[in-house]
């Protein structure tokens, strides 16, 4: 293994933070420090000796900053080999001696992008190109150069030369990251574009497998995303399995499209979900619309886990619990059950793109929502104000789970779910058979038109009195005849609620 000794360094960082603290330490490991613009400012005025680019090139800064650091006299000491012969002759005909450190932070082209007021001309000057091309190249040389190219890698570095230099396993796992930052920074400038997407993912773990024991698995981040479970504490359990995480998600999205709610989910459907003041209360309501398949799965609580909840999840087999918080009392219950995995997280992320992979592609789309939806009494009877908002929980439900979908619920609490038929009254009847009695008097939701009116006469015959479903079907004027028959208020949706 070799080490490099740093004898030169050059930084040039947009975001400062940190960096007087650092460039510190390398003086006073006798490194020479060479920087530019604003950073060779910062640096002079904490009393760092500092050599600025325009001195070691001979060149000013041009173009209003935007020709800086592209010289040979930059790029010829980051690229040189010095155990090339032909490099060192080159170097000193040049008058080059190497640099053997870059760090550089870039231009925040996502942030200005992502600003409201932005123009264009600002998003603009915000495309970095001598910094990539200075990381880039500083990769490349991962041999004999090492790239910094975040704050979080400061301490290793740092650390590293005053040890005596940076050894090869850090110097490549430097360039790796460097080049993901660079791809990363490019697929947003793409992304601004609006031609193409291009969609940098990092590695934040394997998994002990996939959704079965002989699948490999692991769990990747879409880098500029803060996704909820990136940020969740566990505070206790096993490590997440892959459907651990595909369950999980699927009840934290449900309850955060409906606050106060809780929901039990399994294999990504609901089998059971609620709302209420009281969040024990709640739970067991939801827990109520179908035990058998509550056994084993994932419990999401858009509220705060309390001990009298905890008391109840102690006597259920579930995996996992996502909430929004927990007392220590409910710390201290769940403690009973050490093998639940036990999420605290914040709310999901309203702007994610939702990604479906196909052979040799991804489908992608924005993720469904409620809002600024319209809906249509279209019925004689209008529904109370009852009926109404226990449709509107209905419809958050039922657009949380596989289509064919439909959902009663009665009281603010699930009592029958049908999800995935291949026919919508084949999910109106599963639904059904969920809810037996409890059917009399509640309400459903369809994420899709009934094509026929066969789907509502179930729903009817069995004693829901309000129903919501998209309109769109040419068979519209018959479901509306067939509600006032049964005299069950009838809703029309602007939109369906597919989810594949």
């Amino acid at each position: 293994m070799s080490r490099v000794v740093v004898e030169r360094a050059l930084i040039s960082v947009y975001d400062k933070t940190g960096v007087v603290d650092f460039a510190a330490r390398l003086a006073a490991a006798g490194v020479e420090i060479i920087s530019s613009g604003g950073t060779a400012v910062a640096l002079t005025v904490a009393g760092i000796p500092v050599t600025t680019v325009s001195e070691l090139t001979g060149s000013p800064e041009i173009l209003g900053g935007r020709v800086k650091t592209l010289h040979p006299k930059i790029h010829g000491a980051i690229l040189a080999r010095p155990d090339v012969e032909q490099d060192r002759i080159d170097m000193a005909e040049s008058g080059i001696a190497p640099i053997q450190l870059v760090v550089v932070s870039l231009y925040p082209f996502r942030e200005t992008a992502a600003a409201l007021d932005a123009t264009e001309s600002e998003i603009i000057e915000k495309i970095d190109v001598g910094g990539p091309t200075m990381i880039r190249a500083a990769a490349k040389n991962h041999a004999h150069v090492g790239v910094v190219t975040s704050i979080d890698q400061f301490e290793t570095v740092a650390r590293a030369i005053e040890d005596g230099g940076l050894e090869d396993d850090l110097r490549w796992a430097l360039a790796a990251e460097a080049f993901f930052h660079t791809a990363s920074y490019e697929a947003a400038i793409v992304g601004w574009f609006g031609e193409d997407m291009v969609i940098p993912l990092r590695k934040v773990a394997d998994l002990r497998y996939g959704e079965n024991p002989h699948q490999p698995g692991s769990i990747f981040l879409e880098d500029g995303h803060s996704p909820w479970w990136l940020g969740a504490t566990q505070h206790q359990g096993k490590e997440m399995s892959f459907n651990n995480y595909a369950d999980a998600d699927a009840a934290w999205r449900l309850v955060n499209d409906h606050p106060g709610s809780v929901a039990i989910i399994k294999h990504t459907n609901a089998c059971g979900a609620a709302y209420g003041e009281v969040i024990s209360e709640t739970f067991e309501r939801a827990w109520e619309c179908d035990p058998l398949s509550a056994f084993g799965g994932v419990v999401a609580i858009s509220g705060i886990l309390d001990e009298a909840t905890a008391a109840l999840l102690v006597d259920k087999f579930v995996e996992v619990i996502v909430c929004a918080g927990a007392t220590e009392e409910a710390l201290q219950a769940m403690s009973a059950r050490p093998n639940v995995r036990l999420l605290e997280a914040q709310p999901p992320s309203g702007a994610d793109r939702d990604m479906r992979r196909v052979e040799g592609g991804l489908l992608v789309q924005t993720r469904d929502s409620v809002l600024g939806e319209e809906w249509n009494v279209v019925s004689e009877r209008k529904p109370t104000d009852k009926e109404m908002t226990d449709l509107g929980f209905a419809w958050v439900v039922a657009m949380n789970t596989k289509s064919n979908a439909v959902v009663i619920v009665a009281d603010g609490a699930s009592v029958g779910v049908g999800a995935g038929d291949q026919s919508r009254v084949g999910s109106a009847e599963r639904a059904l058979v969920r809810a037996g009695e409890r059917a009399q008097g509640s309400v459903a939701a369809s994420d899709a038109f009934f094509p026929f009116r066969d789907g509502l006469d179930a729903l009817a015959t069995a004693g829901i009195t309000a129903v919501v479903a998209p309109g769109g079907s040419r068979n519209d004027q018959e479901l509306i005849d067939a509600a006032d028959e049964h005299g069950v208020a009838l809703v029309f949706a602007s939109r369906r609620h597919f989810r594949h």
